[in-house]
């Protein structure tokens, strides 16, 4: 089947996509866009996460087909004109990037939070980032990072 649906605002077309190929399958795969990690492949980690249409989902469980005439933004999709979006300098700057395999989907929860929340409890934090795993961290960096972009663009306001 072919698949046509909104990438980063670009309209992306892939063909001969099979019924059960994942949508992070053709992000990566068929489109070149590796921020994206394919890790447990199950729902569980949160390294794929992407938006659909503005919600978070975990790209891995998602039919491509499921994409048809949809939006999606994927890590790839934040930064602007060659430059980090606010979260993903506060990633860097704090240290929350360690091997970098679960920073995209971190990055991409976080930046749905932030868009919903302007200043974030820990405890909203915590929650928003529920989903995700990460091996290296230990996490407070993560946090860390959240509470620093949060503050960044409440001083923009």
């Amino acid at each position: 089947m072919r698949v046509t649906f909104t990438v980063n605002g670009r309209t992306e077309t892939a063909d001969d996509v099979w019924e059960g190929e994942s949508l992070l399958y053709v992000l990566r795969e068929r489109l070149g866009l590796p921020g994206s990690k394919n890790a447990c492949e199950q729902g569980e980690c949160g390294s794929c996460t992407v938006h659909l249409d503005g919600v978070p989902v975990c790209a891995c469980l998602v039919a491509a087909g499921q994409a048809e005439g949809r939006e999606v933004r994927t890590v790839e999709g934040l930064a602007g004109g060659g430059r980090l979006d606010e979260v993903q300098r506060a990633f860097v700057e704090c240290g929350a990037v360690q091997c970098g395999f679960c920073t995209p989907g971190f990055v991409v929860q976080a930046h749905d939070l932030l868009a919903r929340v302007e200043r974030p409890t820990d405890a909203e934090i915590r929650e928003a980032l529920a989903g995700n795993l990460c091996r290296c961290t230990g996490y407070e960096k993560i946090l860390d990072a959240v509470r620093l972009a949060a503050a960044r663009r409440a001083e923009r306001r």
